[in-house]
């Protein structure tokens, strides 16, 4: 059996993208026969109530208390375990674990030592966006810094990156100057094929937030996060009603997501409420998980993600699963698969690309829109399926380097 260990410093449910696409992975990898371990700087309390599959050992070695995610306990325990493994992945990029897994890995070759293969998985993290957004000008100069002192050293120094899509693989080449890995992976990404659509779950959703029944809805579930592009989606949702004599036409608008603590989210609800003509069609529904989150995605007329940067997109791919249109924008890495498969309408990443999605929607015909929700699922088994991602990733690990 090969044994792999995930290294990560956030392990919670909604951190998002990275720990969601290790769980969907585990069963089809787990049946293929690999044995996975994930290390993680959590408390081992919080991880019982996750709900993790029970074939991935989850190791929790204690919440860091910086911003850098230190952990004191990592590098003994990275020294009295690496030999169990025949791969060790770091998920996710510019935080303590994996400038410690590199030295710890340097440190046992010069000793001659057994050590495993070591991939990084950037997960996005290497998208030329976080440097050039105009609002991260300060965090892109400490990340050109980090680059300099610690991470182009990781990035250089492990066997191989691995990356979810050929879009993600050619923007990382575009990031950062010294960017010079010994491989380049593209073992694409899938998602576990979501349960079957009831109308339980549609009205379990429909009654816990006390949605109207009589208007359909479209629906943005992620983060509430700027990158998300939220702002955007809420001007251009202004415009289309302001555009419109009879508003009772116009799906309703739901946002699903952690963040409305945040101060972005303090700001987008502050918006709201100032606009008459946004505050009796939008709704904050907060985090969904189970149940909650599939009768959203399949009570939903389309599924939109305004998004300036998506690395892959876990719940666009759950959208396309459940033959939901997608209206997202051109820097969701998989906008080509989706465009070329006819599975939703791309767009730039503006208020008047997210404009241009909504008001070509609804100039869609009931039989069009039906069309497009049917490629979407195709779009889902021909690319993002996850018994297939599934084969591509094993055979990565196992094939002669």
């Amino acid at each position: 059996m090969l044994k792999i260990l995930h290294i990560i410093s956030g392990a919670s449910p909604e951190t998002g993208g990275p720990i969601q696409g290790i769980r969907n992975y585990e069963k089809a990898l787990f049946d293929l026969g690999v044995q996975r371990d994930l290390v993680c700087f959590e408390n081992p309390e919080a991880i019982k109530g996750w709900g993790f599959p029970s074939t991935l050992n989850v190791i929790g070695l204690g919440q860091s208390k910086t911003g850098w995610q230190y952990n004191k306990k990592f590098v003994p325990w990275l020294e009295a375990n690496v030999i169990k493994y025949d791969h060790i992945i770091m998920d996710g990029m510019w935080s303590y674990h994996t400038y410690a897994t590199i030295k710890v890995i340097h440190k046992l070759r010069r000793k001659k030592l057994f050590v495993p293969k070591v991939y990084l998985m950037p997960h996005g993290m290497l998208d030329p966006w976080f440097q050039k957004d105009e609002k991260r000008r300060i965090k892109a100069i400490r990340n050109y810094i980090y680059w300099y002192l610690i991470e182009q050293k990781v990035v250089n120094s492990v066997d191989g990156l691995l990356f979810t899509c050929q879009e993600e693989l050619l923007l990382a080449r575009t990031t950062f100057p010294g960017y010079n890995p010994k491989k380049e992976y593209n073992i694409g990404f899938g998602i576990v094929t979501p349960p079957k659509a009831s109308s339980t779950m549609i009205d379990e959703f429909y009654e816990k937030f006390d949605i109207n029944k009589e208007q359909s809805y479209l629906l943005f579930l992620s983060r509430i996060h700027p990158k998300k592009g939220v702002d955007l989606l809420l001007e251009a949702y202004a415009d289309l009603l302001s555009n419109n004599e009879s508003i009772d036409q116009i799906p309703q608008l739901i946002i699903a997501g952690s963040g409305l603590d945040t101060d972005y989210g303090k700001e987008l609800e502050e918006y709201v409420t100032a606009h008459p003509v946004l505050k009796e069609k939008v709704q904050f529904v907060g985090h969904l998980g189970g149940d909650l989150k599939w009768g959203a995605i399949y009570g939903c007329e389309a599924f939109i993600l305004p998004s300036h940067q998506e690395n892959f997109g876990i719940a666009i791919a759950e959208a396309l699963a459940c033959s939901k249109a997608v209206l997202i924008t051109n820097k969701v890495n998989i906008f080509r698969e989706i465009e070329k498969g006819k599975g939703g309408l791309v767009a730039g990443d503006t208020e008047s690309g997210t404009y241009k999605n909504l008001h070509n929607w609804l100039s869609l015909s009931s039989e069009e829109k039906k069309k497009m929700g049917v490629n979407a699922y195709s779009v889902y088994q021909q690319h993002f399926n996850i018994e297939n991602a599934a084969k591509t990733y094993f055979t990565t690990m196992t094939a002669p380097k």
